[in-house]
């Protein structure tokens, strides 16, 4: 008797269709405002502040350098509680380096990232005293080769203590920069460099402090607060919010 052949059953091809994906519409970014805009909206937080000024505490070009360090990841009101008696006894460098790292980190210990701040702070000194007889260096590329020192911390210092021209872009500033738009840019360093180029000449001096100020008391990152913007009507964000 033939062996029986085992049934074969045929699969049936299945075609699926695969559901479009549901996308959210992003709202298009606005286009950067034009020129007479940009002059305006600086003439405006001029008005509204004439002479702008760091809210951290220093005394001279090197505690400026130290606090701002200090300041990155935490509160300009946390840095200045703990720089204030550190200021007292170490307001050079050769006096930091003096101090030490251990009595440093003591100072600094409610900041944020204090033992590597503490390092660089240190480190930073020793380099002013050996390499540059104990001055903070005015040029962008010698600041910019200390420990814990980057292009804002280099630009502020620049700003304040020299008088240069840069705007230094933080948090609230690359936010400002993007959301208004003076200038749409994917980076800090981008963001800077296209305010530099059209800030009118005579904003440029206080346009850091005008737009960082502007950025932590009215132009929020959650909520910002453009019931009471003084330039409401120029800013090209379209998620303005209301009175509460």
């Amino acid at each position: 008797m033939p062996s029986r052949q085992p049934t074969r059953t045929r699969k049936s091809p299945i075609s699926a269709r695969l559901a479009a994906p549901i996308v959210a519409a992003a709202p298009a970014t606005p286009d950067p405002v034009g020129p007479d805009t940009v002059a305006e909206i600086f003439a405006r937080l001029s008005a509204a502040n004439p002479e702008p000024r760091a809210e951290l505490e220093f005394q001279n070009p090197f505690t400026l350098l130290v606090a701002v360090v200090l300041s990155a990841q935490a509160t300009d009101r946390s840095v200045n509680l703990a720089t204030a008696p550190l200021f007292a006894i170490a307001d050079t460098p050769a006096a930091m380096l003096a101090l030490g790292e251990e009595r440093v980190r003591d100072f600094i210990r409610t900041i944020g990232l204090f033992n590597t701040k503490a390092k660089n702070v240190v480190a930073l000194s020793r380099i002013l005293v050996e390499q540059h007889g104990g001055e903070v260096p005015r040029a962008r590329e010698a600041l910019e080769v200390l420990p814990g020192v980057g292009t804002k911390t280099a630009s502020v210092v620049r700003n304040v203590a020299f008088g240069e021209e840069t705007i230094a872009v933080d948090t609230h500033i690359f936010r400002v920069s993007n959301r208004i738009p003076l200038v749409v840019a994917p980076t800090t360093d981008k963001v800077q460099a296209g305010l530099e180029a059209i800030v009118p000449a005579p904003y440029r001096l206080n346009a850091h402090h005008w737009l960082i100020l502007f950025g932590r008391y009215i132009c929020k990152a959650r909520k910002p607060e453009c019931y009471r913007c003084p330039i409401a009507d120029l800013c090209r964000f379209p998620a303005k919010t209301s009175a509460p």
